[in-house]
């Protein structure tokens, strides 16, 4: 296993993360074990977990297993959890508040069984809350031993910058990591998500990064998913997933070149998609919401795998986002972003001359 520091922060972490969502429902708890069992001894180190999953279980789940587990082992575990969504009926358990976050996170800890957390995410962003509250109560909650690091969750690009520049302004703890959904089929936060969260120093921790399972290869382009599987339930959210990523002839490019990289390199299809993922730029580890310890030993996997320039390249072509409307992200808005340094025609000037679908230039052209 290699590790791989959280953005600017002198935290080192294994490049896979362990993700947590269904433990205590659709995971057992001893077979949690067996998977944190199996991804620590593996060298993984990053757990990852939320205080909405499973209204608290999850974080119970994994309080139990650092009791019961030596001192020698649980002091391996990069802790993460999460908060921000409700937790109760009353108005003010959910949210981004002083009051709220107070609550959440000692709640969090004594369910956890410990006492810091060594990275707490805001879950989400919080539209009634100052910015300023928010940013006051995490750098109190450092300062106090309760928290090592901070990190964020599902924000859009200004948010990201307006929390770091809000945080540095007032000499307040900086985020060092961001949580966001990323993988081959969901690509569309590199336009503004990863340059903000990069540039502020901020290391990316994917969720999702099989989408949804569609990644892993058990689906095939217009055939009825297996019962067994998340889409072949009768769980909505699951075939929202689906529904939701493989909606055209695009993604179903992508999953069928995922299968065929696989065959050819010995992996499996989810080794190939994660092996990609964590070869992204701004990329610390993805997170594997891993159900079975099945699954987490078919994860690890990638850790060991390293795709070929031409793999990668057919990947990068294939999932490249694509927007519909070309401005501001595509070809007539990219040239408003484009500038030459060997050539005296403009970007803008180009399109107008070759059309919307000409290539365009960039500093590297």
């Amino acid at each position: 296993m290699e590790y791989r520091t959280l953005g600017q922060s002198g935290l080192a972490v294994s490049k896979l993360a362990l993700g947590t969502m269904y433990f205590g429902n659709e995971t057992p708890e001893a077979e949690a074990f067996d998977i944190m069992d199996t991804f620590v001894e593996a060298g993984g180190t990053l757990i990852d977990t939320a205080d909405v999953y499973v209204g608290g279980m999850a974080e119970q789940v994994i309080g139990r297993w650092f009791a019961d587990r030596p001192r020698e082992i649980t002091d391996h575990v990069v802790l993460a959890t999460k908060a921000r969504y409700p937790m109760g009926d009353d108005v003010n358990a959910q949210g981004l508040s002083r009051r709220h976050l107070q609550r959440a996170l000692d709640a969090s800890l004594e369910r956890l069984g410990v006492e810091t957390i060594d990275l707490y995410q805001l879950h989400g962003t919080d539209p009634l809350t100052p910015m300023e509250e928010t940013l006051a109560f995490l750098d109190d909650a450092v300062r106090a031993g309760k928290i090592h690091h901070i990190g964020l969750s599902n924000f859009n690009g200004w948010e990201i910058q307006r929390m770091a520049s809000t945080a540095q302004a007032m000499n307040l703890t900086v985020p060092s990591a961001l949580q966001p959904q990323y993988n081959l089929l969901s690509r569309e936060i590199e336009w503004e998500i990863v340059p903000a969260a990069r540039h502020n120093g901020m290391g990316l921790l994917p969720w999702s990064p099989l989408a949804g399972g569609l990644l892993t290869g058990k689906y095939e382009r217009n055939s009825q998913p297996a019962a067994d599987t998340r889409a072949g339930s009768d769980n909505p959210m699951w075939q929202w997933t689906i529904a939701e990523f493989a909606k055209d002839d695009r993604d179903w490019a992508v999953i069928d070149a995922v299968r065929e990289i696989a065959d050819q390199t010995g992996a499996t299809a989810s080794q190939v998609a994660l092996a990609w993922l964590m070869a992204r730029p701004g990329v610390t580890a993805p997170i594997c919401g891993a159900r079975t310890p099945a699954h987490i030993q078919d994860n690890l996997g990638a850790a060991e795998l390293t795709l070929d320039a031409e793999p990668m390249a057919r990947l990068n072509d294939l999932s490249a986002p694509v927007a519909v409307n070309s401005y501001p992200y595509g070809n007539f808005g990219e040239a408003m972003r484009t500038r030459y340094v060997d050539r005296a025609e403009h970007a803008v000037g180009r399109v107008v001359a070759d059309g919307a679908d000409a290539p365009l230039g960039t500093r590297d052209d």
